[in-house]
């Protein structure tokens, strides 16, 4: 997929279509028709059908990916018949009349272990036990995890006991009967053996429920959108209880599998320090969300613009502007001394520096409130868990939201350049794959939906128009005049690429890693994308500010290198020496090369639907408690 607009870049001439034209099937069936070739899609100079002379028929349109209503995975009622066998002579057996419910793969995890296991791993002595009440606590901490403590809400039972009358002092001690009798009376009722037996199985079922979404998140990605491709990770559960069971802290156990890569942690390090400033949001400076100030321009939200600039900017900036700043007067006129403070700012957080205070520089100056970056922190902390736990010593991560790619070797971020993806109607998908080639001097191979959706209008009015934009035209691989093909047919068996020029779609390169989505990296002549801020702007690839650079990368080699390549004019697949993982990624809360998380918009609104996903799994699972 790449990011050329044929309809808004190749426009052909407008033809009218005339009685004939509509009658013969579309415009130019007039003229005199090509030999029949025998090829699916040619036209062969047949009489038109019934159907053809009903055409024009409206236009066809392929599609893209949908977004889903969340369906949180379905439950079943845990098998317990057979949990009693090892335990019929004690009050365990009542194990067996417990019920929960529990997705497949934790049910029968369950069924597995208390089908092998006569000893209860949560109640020792008539009582609650230590063990579960460390994890108890575990539970009642899980936002510290970015997951929501609700969802592992379990209320320990009570212990119930009859009163016992103190030994009166002097008082001979009490013969065997007697205390035989207090014992008794002490004892847990039939009910609350029920309650402890209910509990013990409720406790383990939350316990695997835990240690899943502590390794993999809450949600299944794929099921928020036909953007989203996660190959979900498998969580052995079969060792989670005989873990627990073993080990002296199960608490313990359970919170060291979190994810230990550096940049979930550092999402964590942002919850706790959010989490305790909550609430001191009312010194953050307000500005109109729509305010749009150029220079030479007055305005009363100057003054705003300026304190939200001392407030937000670094201190090398505030110490470079210190004269102008300390002598602003909070004037309404945006002097050109004050456009010099704005365009250094714009420099800083990475906007495009041309003075104009516009929603984007608002939204950098004014930043966003702790309750903002909360939401986008623990979403973020889920999608890491769709993510590999170490992302590799040499990897590509493309932030979508950000705008961004950064290369990665020897565990550090080597250089990071500006990017295009795409346009809202066109998103870039979510997934991760494996770099594989760089392409030389490519050839574009256009994608069913530009086909149909932007070249199919041009054609029907002009069956020449990829012959005169130098196209090349194939039906069932055999190559033919663009002129020659029924565009009121199926085009399922035609393909068309542009060769490799100065104007092709893809520039000078592309780097491949096949996916199922035909998404890769590329050039692109539309340098000027490059300069704006938004750049949701292609048809679903990513396309590079400086693609020798990342091509050089990749490759093991110099830009010298890869600049004879192109040079050299032949179109030319290169393989990697390595694969290198790439993640074509979707986070509007991300650490830096520093450690610093930075927060972006939702380009897509994806965090909204992966939201929506979390609410309907922690409201599913509290109807099954």
């Amino acid at each position: 997929m790449s990011g050329i607009s044929i309809a808004a870049t190749m426009a052909a001439p407008a033809q009218a279509m005339t009685l004939m034209d509509f009658i013969r099937g579309g415009p130019g069936n007039g003229r005199t028709r090509p030999a029949d070739t025998g090829l699916p899609g040619v036209d062969t100079g047949r009489v038109p059908t019934e159907k053809a002379l009903a055409d024009p028929e409206p236009l066809p349109k392929v599609s893209g990916p949908q977004y889903y209503t969340y369906k949180p995975a379905a439950e079943r009622a845990v098998k317990t018949a057979g949990f009693a066998a090892a335990s019929a002579s004690d009050a365990r057996h009542i194990l067996a009349e417990a019920k929960v419910m529990a997705p497949g793969d934790i049910a029968a995890a369950l069924e597995a272990f208390y089908g092998k296991n006569a000893e209860p791993l949560w109640v020792s002595q008539g009582d609650v036990n230590d063990k579960a009440r460390g994890v108890l606590a575990l539970f009642e901490r899980a936002a510290d995890f970015g997951l929501e403590p609700s969802d592992y809400a379990l209320q320990a039972p009570a212990l119930t006991t009859a009163s016992v009358a103190p030994p009166v002092e002097g008082a001979p001690p009490a013969d065997a009967a007697a205390s035989a009798g207090a014992a008794a009376a002490v004892s847990p009722t039939a009910d609350h053996d029920r309650a402890l037996m209910q509990f013990e199985l409720a406790l383990s079922e939350k316990v695997l429920m835990f240690a899943q979404d502590m390794v993999r998140g809450r949600v299944d990605p794929n099921g928020i959108s036909g953007y989203h491709d996660f190959k979900r990770k498998d969580v052995n559960l079969a060792v989670v209880l005989p873990f627990a069971k073993d080990g002296q802290d199960a608490g313990a156990y359970l919170q060291g599998l979190e994810p230990k890569g550096a940049h979930f942690q550092a999402l964590k390090a942002e919850l706790t320090r959010l989490r305790a400033e909550a609430g001191n949001d009312a010194s953050r400076v307000s500005l109109p969300s729509n305010l749009l100030l150029k220079p030479g321009a007055s305005s009363p939200d100057m003054a705003g613009v300026i304190a939200a600039i001392q407030h937000s900017g670094s201190e090398a900036l505030k110490t470079q502007h210190a004269a102008v700043l300390a002598a602003y007067q909070q004037t309404p006129d945006y002097t050109p001394e004050l456009v010099e403070v704005v365009k250094s700012f714009q420099i800083e957080v990475g906007l495009k520096a041309d003075g104009v205070i516009g929603a984007a520089t608002v939204r950098k100056m004014i930043g966003e409130g702790s309750k903002d970056k909360l939401a986008k922190v623990v979403i973020a902390m889920e999608q890491a868990r769709w993510l590999p736990d170490d992302l590799g010593q040499r990897y590509v991560f493309i932030n979508q939201p950000a705008f961004r790619v950064y290369y990665h070797e020897h565990g550090t971020e080597q250089f990071s350049m500006r990017v295009v993806v795409g346009a809202k109607a066109h998103q870039t998908f979510f997934f991760q794959d494996e770099i594989e080639t760089v392409e030389f001097n490519p050839y574009w191979g256009v994608p069913q939906s530009i086909i149909v959706n932007e070249m199919l209008p041009h054609l029907r009015k002009d069956p020449n128009y990829l012959d005169r934009l130098g196209y090349e035209v194939a039906v069932n691989g055999k190559a033919v005049p663009s002129s020659s093909v029924n565009w009121y047919g199926s085009t399922q068996n035609i393909s068309v690429r542009q060769p490799p020029s100065s104007d092709n779609a893809l520039g000078d390169l592309k780097i491949l890693f096949p996916n199922a989505h035909a998404i890769y990296m590329h050039d692109t002549p539309s340098k000027s994308f490059f300069q704006r801020d938004m750049r949701a702007l292609s048809h679903g690839c990513v396309r590079l500010a400086e693609p020798r650079k990342m091509a050089a990368a990749v490759l093991g080699t110099t830009q010298q290198d890869v600049d004879a390549r192109i040079a050299a004019g032949q179109n030319a697949a290169v393989k990697v020496p390595v694969k290198i993982p790439v993640y074509v990624a979707y986070f509007t809360a991300w650490p830096n090369k520093d450690g610093k998380v930075e927060y972006f918009d939702d380009a897509y609104g994806r965090d909204t639907s992966t939201a929506k996903a979390l609410d309907a799994t922690t409201k599913a699972r509290a109807a099954q408690s």
